[in-house]
């Protein structure tokens, strides 16, 4: 990926970067097959406009969004004309931005085990029925060998399954994560009030890869010994630094008596077609779903569970994290208002109303109606009533979302995401601190797997300064939150040094207390990081605004000279 920047190129001043027109047409010159992905590009410009006119740069999440902001704007407003067909449509107003916090569907808990649940279910909505085959089909998971719930979030899921997993016969359980998960940590409190023994994977520092020789230790059963039992937790990969891991640890993990729970929550969209799950079939599978990239990811989780293997839950076990899909009843309070106060209007006003596009617009297709309407309360009367027919006919589980990553296919989101993600790495180690001696330090140190072709769309990196202190990875996403970029922050954990980094121990590792690891007097020892995720609609003016607001870090007076910009514009002082 070197060609794609500049060659043996180092940057140490954020005044002078390259523009984004020239490194987009140095990456694409280097790899012409970044051209071939440009329908994610279309599909943006049509479907997402929101990302451009609001210049946000989402990069906090990953996985499946449901919707598409064009789809969410002609739900909500169905009869505005302002929201064309064509790509070249002119975005939609502030007001409008602003009027779409209606949801497509509410959701309402069930109080229900799920066993219960997943052996007589109950009655479907229309649209939760539709949705969970959408979903299925999407994860290529058929009905014949999995029943689905759907749960809050992720939390709820690992709870829910966590409740119900036969923890007192099944004893162990062993986990696969380099980072702090509440989810996962959730589960584990659960399991081990119910006896448990919990242990987790490490990971081998620098690389962040799995410590095969221990993990292998923990599932393989003695010879001449039993088989183990209990749960394995597994992703495919990190959500954080995005180190994959091998699907042959499924298959290890069943052959010595496991029941596997495979988290793809971490997967990018059309991965799952990756997986083989005709070979390996996991016992549970969680997978996480957002309505419109690029807002509030909220949404809901699936819970997955192979119907062989319903019988190993509790049947008894009743925890609170089903949820139903409730459809949103539209209102349209407004229009009736319009029309009433148009019948009581004066001559004069009405004959502007008359003169009208939308008038006449209503009046042309009211005249093809088999009863003849007269006056102008009847016409406009029945373009309400017109306007509620064709608003009951949206699709409220039409999922466009799942619908570009099908039409993109796994081979083009792919290859997409490891041009960007490589790009971006590249790129942020080639920021320097100028030093004396002509010695440079480098401002980004990342973690995990570095330019690689077989990684995950995520990269975890601090920011050093010139003295080489970490500065800290709150105080960059609050900073690049005032950019609009979206950042996460993570915590590194499970890590594991061989004797030839022992001597790195001390200096990398931090004791951090947080969370619910307060109530518990636990004390993680890790590394805290910021981590940056590419998803199916990032595009490579997002990496270049990331890459240009790290860099300003190489300014030793960036920090300051935003507190005091902020104090400015909000006349208050804030803690940086």
């Amino acid at each position: 990926m070197a060609s794609s920047i500049q060659p043996n190129s180092q940057f140490t001043n954020h005044e002078c970067l390259p523009s984004c027109l020239e490194l987009l047409s140095n990456l694409k010159e280097a790899y012409p097959h970044y051209s071939q992905t440009n329908l994610a590009d279309e599909i943006r410009a049509h479907e997402y406009y929101h990302l451009s006119v609001s210049r946000h740069v989402c990069l906090d999440y990953i996985g499946n969004g449901l919707f598409s902001y064009y789809q969410q704007q002609r739900y909500h407003h169905p009869t505005d004309d302002s929201i064309a067909s064509s790509s070249s449509a002119p975005p939609p107003s502030t007001l409008q931005f602003a009027s779409l916090n209606e949801p497509f569907f509410n959701i309402s808990y069930k109080s229900v085990s799920l066993s219960t649940q997943l052996l007589y279910g109950g009655r479907e909505s229309e649209l939760e029925s539709n949705m969970s085959r959408r979903i299925m089909k999407y994860m290529n998971i058929s009905k014949y060998d999995y029943s689905m719930v759907f749960t809050a979030n992720q939390s709820s899921a690992f709870k829910l399954l966590a409740d119900s997993y036969t923890f007192e016969s099944n004893h162990n359980l062993v986990t696969v994560y380099d980072y702090e998960n509440q989810a996962v940590e959730g589960m584990i409190d659960s399991a081990k009030k119910k006896g448990a023994r919990v242990v987790s994977a490490e990971f081998s520092w620098p690389n962040l890869r799995i410590n095969s020789r221990k993990l292998r230790k923990m599932l393989v059963a003695k010879k001449n010994g039993r088989k183990k039992r209990g749960l394995f937790v597994f992703p495919l990969q990190s959500k954080v630094t995005g180190t994959r891991y091998s699907y042959q640890w499924m298959n290890i993990a069943q052959g010595n008596g496991w029941r596997v729970l495979f988290d793809a929550s971490a997967l990018g969209p059309k991965d799952m077609e990756s997986l083989g799950l005709s070979i390996f079939q996991p016992d549970f599978l969680i997978c996480s779903f957002f309505k419109v990239f690029g807002e509030n990811p909220s949404g809901f989780c699936c819970l997955f569970v192979k119907n062989s293997s319903i019988s190993q839950l509790n049947k008894s076990s009743t925890s609170l994290g089903i949820i139903s899909l409730v459809p949103v009843a539209k209102s349209f309070e407004d229009k009736d208002d319009f029309a009433s106060s148009s019948s009581s209007s004066t001559t004069s006003s009405v004959s502007d109303q008359e003169n009208s596009a939308e008038f006449q617009e209503i009046k042309q297709v009211s005249d093809q109606e088999p009863e003849k309407i007269t006056t102008l309360f009847e016409i406009l009367n029945w373009g309400n009533k017109s306007n509620k027919n064709r608003c009951k006919k949206v699709d409220q589980s039409e999922c466009r979302g799942l619908d570009h990553a099908d039409k993109l296919g796994l081979i083009l989101i792919s290859s997409r995401a490891r041009y960007l993600i490589n790009w971006l790495i590249n790129a942020l180690t080639r920021l320097q601190h100028p030093h004396a001696e002509d010695i440079y330090h480098p401002l980004v140190k990342i973690y995990g797997p570095k330019i690689n072709f077989n990684r995950g769309q995520a990269v975890a990196f601090n920011v050093f300064d010139w003295k080489g202190q970490k500065i800290d990875p709150t105080l960059v996403q609050k900073l690049a939150d005032r950019n609009n970029i979206s950042l996460s922050c993570a915590f590194l954990q499970h890590i594991w040094f061989s004797k030839m980094y022992d001597d790195e121990k001390n200096t990398i590792l931090e004791g951090v207390t947080s969370g619910d690891n307060i109530k518990r007097g636990k004390l993680n020892c890790g590394v805290s990081v910021i981590t940056a995720s590419i998803g199916m609609m990032t595009n490579f003016e997002d990496l270049y605004r990331l890459w240009s607001f790290i860099a300003r870090f190489l300014d030793a007076d960036f920090v300051e000279k935003e507190r005091w910009r902020y104090k400015a514009l909000n006349q208050t002082t804030i803690e940086v």
